[in-house]
């Protein structure tokens, strides 16, 4: 499947309003890393992450699209959980899984609040439905324009095992932008290990 960014992803909350979230489209020329729906992931699939420079201990839940066909989020009540979007890799498999967080609501700060304040070197982890986990290490930390995301990037599926951590940065704007960027931390797996290690 071929997936490009083809409108705004906003995947923090602020003043408990939803912002609106990521948009896709088909054409040619980027390679996507979509799994059609209904599609199992060939490893297992991730259930918790661990940010420890950030103070990240969250669930993980499976999000996938929301009914207008963007990148669905978790809900507003649900804020200090993650979401991974279940039609892409799952973390562990070739290409960049995607993991989005909330970074604020009415009531506050939200899952990835520090998210920005990630430094190449810092680890990540994700614990597996099956017990195992897979680390990774953050390669860089990166605000852009909503309407300037490097979906290639992001998204593109070639290479290693990859990671990219998602939330809403910058100045609130409101209406369905929300915040006027996003920050995402791009992760490179460094290994897995079974549950009984």
């Amino acid at each position: 499947m071929l997936l490009v960014l083809a409108g705004v992803f906003a995947v923090g909350a602020g003043l408990g309003r939803t912002a609106g979230p990521l948009d896709w489209a088909s054409t040619a020329g980027i390679a996507g890393s979509g799994r059609g729906e209904g599609q199992a992931p060939t490893v297992s699939r991730p259930v918790r992450l661990a940010v420890p420079a950030i103070g990240v201990a969250a669930p993980i839940m499976p999000v996938g699209q929301a009914r207008d066909g963007s990148i669905a989020v978790p809900p507003l009540e649900r804020a200090h959980e993650t979401g991974w979007y279940d039609r892409g890799p799952a973390p562990g498999e070739s290409g960049p899984a995607v993991i989005v967080g909330h970074v604020d609501t009415r009531r506050g700060p939200s899952v990835f609040v520090d998210l920005h304040r990630l430094r190449p070197g810092d680890t990540v982890e994700v614990t597996r439905a099956d017990g195992s986990a897979v680390e990774f290490r953050v390669d860089s930390v990166e605000r852009f324009p909503k309407d300037r995301l490097p979906a290639d990037r992001v998204y593109g599926d070639a290479g290693p095992a990859g990671l990219r951590l998602i939330t809403c940065g910058g100045t609130w704007v409101g209406g369905r932008t929300g915040y006027a960027d996003n920050v995402i931390a791009f992760a490179t797996m460094t290994g897995t290990r079974r549950g009984d290690d």
